[in-house]
């Protein structure tokens, strides 16, 4: 499910208070979006948790979100298999996870989160979890 990711001698942790996930711009450069919404967070007008399923952005749950697809740039990802092991999974450098942005306005501010779209588990890692992020094809200037 992107449990973590690893970018640039970076770890970030879904769990932890105010994590950011690093996100392609279009430029080549990077910018930092605060990952999805913790329950202990007083933040209402966003889904709690990190992750978007892929099959409910198609269905269109995410439409009062006003969704847009980004590219998470990550050297790796973590993934907690079913007794809770970290396994940290590296990218190719041809990989970056899919995001899904979502927007919200505020006293007039928009405001952001972004969440790790998921899909089903490669068969060659089903041991490890039943979610996955989806990885595209795309490639990264630098990172």
């Amino acid at each position: 499910m992107c449990g973590g990711i690893q970018y640039q001698d970076q770890k970030i942790h879904f769990p932890q208070p105010d994590a950011k996930l690093p996100l392609l711009l279009r430029s080549g450069g990077v910018t930092w979006v605060t990952w999805g919404n913790r329950k202990k967070e007083a933040n209402r007008k966003f889904p709690n948790g990190g992750w978007a399923r892929l099959d409910s952005i198609k269905a269109g749950k995410w439409k009062p979100w006003h969704p847009r697809p980004v590219l998470i740039v990550a050297d790796q990802f973590m993934e907690k298999d079913y007794d809770e092991q970290s396994h940290w999974i590296e990218l190719d450098k041809t990989l970056v996870i899919q995001g899904l942005l979502a927007e919200r306005t505020k006293e007039q501010k928009i405001e952001q989160r972004v969440y790790v779209v998921t899909t089903e588990t490669p068969p060659e890692y089903a041991w490890i979890h039943d979610r996955w992020p989806r990885l595209v094809k795309f490639q990264v200037k630098s990172r």
